[in-house]
Order: C-alpha cells, then structure tokens, then sequence
C-alpha cells in the first residue's frame, strides 16, 4: 500500500508537471501563431499602402479644359467627388478638390481613431486621413487597364486597340482620354463640355460621345486627335459598364477606426481597424460617393504621414510636413518628392508575461528618425503614440507594440 502510494504521489507529481509545460508551450505556440498572423496581413497591407503611394496621380487630368488641336474648343468638365456620408465621422468633402484638377495626395491632420459604435472619438488618438487619387486605386478590373488612340495623318485614326485578356481593355469599359501635349498644357481630360462629357464607352461608335473608329464620313471628336496632328491619346479605364462615373479618376482615403462589428479580440483596447475605403465612383444610386471600405491592417493605435518636398529649384525643404493644405494640384506634382507614412500597431496579442514598458519607464513609442549629415541634423519626423494614456494603463504594457515605416518616391506625379 505504501509503494502504491508513493508511486501514485509521483506519477501525479510528473503528470503535473508536464501539464504546466504542455500549458506553457500551447500558450508560446498561440502567441507566436498569432504573432506570424499578424506579420503576415502588416506585409500583405503595407503593400497595399506602397502601391497606392508609388501609383498617386496615374491618369490624373491636370486641365479641365480642352485645348486647340481637338475637334471641340474650349470645352470644359466638371465633377464631384465624395459626400460626406457620416460613416467616417469626419467631413470627406474636405478632401475633395471640384472643380479644380485633381490632386494626387490630400491630408486630414489630427482626426484620430472614432468608434463606429459610439461615434465618439477615441481621447488622445491623433491619426491622420490621407487620400490618394489616381486611376487605378479603385478596386475593379476596369481602372487597372489603359490603351490609346492614334493619328498617322489621315482620318480615320488607328482604334484604340482592345485585348481580351482579363488584364486588357475590353469594348464595355468606361473610359477617360488625356492629350498628353496641347502647347503649353499637358494631359488635358478630352471632353465635350458639363458633367457627363468626360467619359465614354470604349468600343461604342456612337457620336460624339465615342470613338468613331470607322466609316466613309468620318469626322474627329473631341476623344481623338485632329486629322495631320500625328498625336497619341491616352486612355484609362475608370469605372465598370453600366455606371455613370462622378469624377474622372478614383480616389482611396487611408483611416483608422473601430468597427461596430467584428471587432478582433485580439486587439488592444482603443485600439482600430486601418481601413483603404475607396470613393463609390458612380451617381444615381444610394452609395453613390460614399467609401468601399476594405480592411488593411489590424490593432492600430496610430496612423502619420509625412511628405518631403522640394522648392523651385529642386532642393530638398528639410524637415518633411504633414501640411499640405495650401498646395494645389500643380504645387503637388512639382514639390512633392518622397511620401513617409508610419503605422503604430502590435504584434500578436495581449501577453500578461511581456512588459513593454520595461519596468513603468517606458509609455509611448516614437517614429523618430535622426539623419545625419551637415545639412540635415534635424529629426525629421517626431510622433510620440502615447499608448499609456491611448489603451490604458496596465493593459499598453502586455502587448508588443512595432512601428511599420513606409517611404515611397511616387513615380506618376510627373
């Protein structure tokens, strides 16, 4: 009895034992499970974000007004842009830049992080609202596609040429043409004059509002170059068939906020969701100029953006800003020359072991940046994301907070 006893105690002892182990190493693998998790959807969003950013002003029209060497002189569209619609919390007209020529980047500064479900704004968040306008930020086949039109000499001119592959045109796609040259002016939005003259139906041979790619009594229109120009129309898709498109670009708002929903419990509290919520390019139907949200990253405690600008000679203003209200569209293809954003989120999920605060001594976390050099021994970027006072004081302590730097040169501003 004595030995069956003791035998008992110890198998109880080392079954006990390896429970706390089996514990521990199941908690380690669900941390590092979600932990990879998380890197995984920052490298698959962050991505996301750089194209965005190396593709901001692609197909943007930078003349409202048609020019001397087309069919129809003078000619002048208009547009709108987004309504606000009060899902985001913060007015998106102020984004918008109708009926002036569309800039690549607009920024809203200090807007913070807003719970959908409350509609309050979170205390001390401080993200920002960028929008980035190009053709080819909307989520559709259509926008990711572009052809020409040209002139040999004689009319008529040499069709815009369609593929049929799902990467290609095709004769359904709605459309805008740009004159890359016209004098002094360049890539001027081809047009027929008003709100709905901008775009057309590639493939459609109706006039005026068509290419007219054939015929005996052929005659140019404003969507292609004048008989002896031998110019080059660009043309962009910019919406799917069947929809009225309200501007003749699209437009992508980066945010933070907390849905009402399917909140992951992951998060940090306070915390949100950063969001790419493209501009719904049609009219005439109740989400017309409201956001297409698709979620980006996970538990964002902030969202900063930076941009680095040149003056008139090609030097570099030093320190970057974040203030680029007072710019036009012009101002922000020719100064713009590098764009900086930083994400502030964490890694994996709360772990009562870990202590990023390093013993209470540490409560936020910085994106400085410190450049050397003789010129340049300014930071040039100095966020502080207070977490204690964000999430709350000890819960910023348990989860490991990482900060994701984004430097992208846009290469279509020019």
């Amino acid at each position: 009895m004595v030995e069956l006893m003791i035998t008992m105690v110890i198998f109880v002892i080392v079954i006990a034992a390896a429970s706390q182990v089996f514990t521990g190493l199941l908690t380690q693998f669900k941390q590092q499970s979600k932990i990879s998790e998380t890197n995984t959807e920052g490298i698959v969003g962050i991505e996301v974000i750089r194209r965005d950013l190396a593709e901001a002003g692609l197909g943007l029209p930078w003349w409202m007004t048609t020019g001397g060497t087309d069919a129809t002189i003078g000619n002048t569209a208009t547009y709108t842009e987004a309504i606000n619609d009060g899902g985001t919390f913060w007015d998106d007209m102020l984004l918008n830049d109708a009926p002036n020529p569309p800039a690549a980047f607009r920024l809203l500064t200090s807007v913070g992080i807003h719970d959908s479900g409350t509609g309050n704004k979170v205390p001390n968040s401080t993200a920002v609202v960028l929008s980035i306008k190009a053709v080819n930020v909307a989520m559709n086949d259509n926008s990711q596609r572009w052809t020409y039109v040209a002139n040999n000499g004689a009319l008529p001119n040499a069709p815009p040429k369609v593929w049929n592959s799902p990467d290609d045109v095709a004769n359904s796609d709605l459309v805008i043409v740009l004159n890359p040259s016209n004098g002094s002016q360049q890539n001027v939005l081809q047009n027929t004059g008003g709100s709905s003259s901008f775009f057309k139906t590639l493939g459609d041979t109706t006039n005026p509002f068509s290419f007219k790619q054939s015929g005996p009594n052929y005659t140019a229109n404003a969507f292609e170059p004048q008989v002896n120009s031998y110019g080059k129309f660009i043309v962009y898709g910019i919406a799917p068939s069947g929809v009225t498109p309200r501007m003749p670009f699209n437009r992508a708002d980066y945010y933070v906020k907390i849905p009402s929903t399917n909140v992951p419990k992951s998060c940090a509290p306070n915390t949100g969701m950063l969001y790419k919520g493209t501009i719904n390019n049609t009219t005439g139907n109740s989400d017309s100029g409201k956001h297409l949200e698709l979620p980006i990253l996970d538990c964002v405690a902030d969202f900063q953006v930076d941009f680095v600008l040149v003056d008139n000679n090609g030097n570099i203003i030093w320190p970057p800003t974040s203030n680029i209200s007072g710019l036009a569209a012009s101002d922000i293809r020719a100064q713009v020359k590098e764009i900086r954003v930083y994400i502030v989120a964490h890694e994996g999920q709360k772990d009562i072991n870990y202590d990023f605060s390093e013993g209470g001594a540490r409560t936020s976390i910085s994106t400085l940046e410190v450049v050397g050099g003789t010129s340049r021994t300014l930071d040039s970027t100095n966020f502080f994301v207070d977490l204690k006072n964000l999430v709350g004081d000890p819960e910023y302590k348990y989860y490991r907070w990482k900060l994701y730097t984004l430097v992208v040169q846009p290469n279509s501003l020019r």
